[in-house]
């Protein structure tokens, strides 16, 4: 388990710059990037209870609050370009002193998604909404 987060954090950097993102609202900052599963090793998809295939993706989500990982409560949905819509049932992981969320979802071909992340944080509600190009692992 201890390897997941060095792990999520080089693929985040390996990625293309908008594979990762961040949005703020005052002083909270959640990050999210979404990858194919098929990228992760065996060994870290399995400490994470991830299931890797060609046609799943994961999407990860951390929340600071004044630079700090704090919890919260994440949920959402992914649409394709025809609308068909699949909910994001998020897990929370806490490693030491990091908390993050995970959740996969499947997709068919390259496509564009389109994201709804719920985060809420105490009695605050935060949407944010983006889309993100997926490519099945070859």
């Amino acid at each position: 388990m201890r390897r997941i987060i060095p792990f999520l954090i080089a693929l985040c950097l390996a990625l293309p710059a908008a594979a990762e993102r961040k949005q703020s609202f005052g002083e909270l900052d959640i990050h999210y990037s979404v990858f194919n599963s098929g990228f992760i090793q065996p060994d870290i998809a399995a400490a994470a209870g991830l299931t890797r295939s060609k046609t799943l993706g994961v999407i990860n989500v951390a929340v600071l609050k004044t630079g700090k990982p704090s919890t919260a409560v994440v949920g959402g949905e992914v649409k394709d370009l025809l609308g068909k819509s699949t909910a994001l049932n998020f897990r929370q992981v806490r490693e030491g002193e990091a908390i993050y969320y995970l959740a996969q979802f499947p997709f068919k071909t390259r496509e564009v998604l389109s994201f709804t992340l719920d985060v809420r944080q105490g009695d605050t509600p935060h949407r944010i909404t983006f889309n993100q190009e997926m490519f099945p692992d070859e």
